[in-house]
């Protein structure tokens, strides 16, 4: 069994549609990142970084491991699929994987701060965010323009990317004018287990105005 902590973002869905996916059986305890509770000593003990998605695997000597990128390689070698064995296949999931960690994300990351929750609108900053967001969906969609995924198959680096382009709208990055780009983010959101992935939470456990004591009683109950 896999404990999966975890919030409603982009990086949390990567984890739990791979979950999906890969059919592994966990638990999900949500760390609802509006409270601050990420950043708890007992938290710290599971990520030092203080964010999500991290995993323990209780099946492996209770392995604990963070970064969004580092789980999905996990989980992938650990049941023998969504990536290729042989070093060409493997290490052409490994680049596209690692153009969303060092890419896509980090840009598109924060155009949603700047265009949706950063208290001062920054034209500037606004402009840069999302066009560079812009380009790397561009990148993308060249990369699509004659096949069906990013590798060769269906990998973790189809769902690390896709959880993010998903999203596009909310960082108000149009992407009708890339249609490859387009066929594949309408084909990976029919994949039930990747809509099924991006509603993990389900709920939300706790309000971010309320009290995290008893939050931090139930994860250190888990922890320790």
């Amino acid at each position: 069994m896999i404990d999966l902590y975890s919030w409603s973002t982009p990086n949390g869905w990567k984890v739990s549609a791979a979950l999906e996916e890969l059919e592994l059986p966990y638990t999900v305890h949500e760390i609802d990142i509006n409270t601050g509770i990420q950043k708890e000593p007992v938290f710290l003990k599971i990520n030092p970084n203080g964010r999500i998605p991290a995993i323990i695997d209780r099946d492996a000597d209770d392995l604990t491991i963070f970064e969004s990128g580092a789980i999905l390689v996990y989980l992938a070698e650990k049941t023998g699929r969504l990536m290729p064995t042989d070093l060409k296949g493997r290490f052409e999931v490994m680049q596209w994987l690692m153009f969303q960690m060092g890419g896509v994300g980090p840009m598109q990351g924060q155009a949603h701060v700047f265009y949706r929750y950063f208290p001062e609108k920054i034209p500037a900053a606004i402009e840069r965010y999302q066009k560079e967001t812009k380009r790397l969906y561009t990148v993308l969609n060249d990369r699509l323009a004659d096949r069906e995924y990013l590798a060769s198959d269906y990998s973790i680096a189809d769902i690390a990317n896709w959880a993010w382009v998903r999203k596009y709208e909310w960082a108000g990055v149009p992407i009708d004018d890339l249609p490859h780009l387009t066929r594949w983010l309408t084909a990976l959101e029919a994949r039930p287990q990747l809509q099924k992935g991006c509603r993990v939470p389900f709920e939300t456990a706790f309000d971010k105005n309320e009290d995290t004591t008893e939050v931090v009683k139930g994860i250190q109950g888990i922890v320790t």
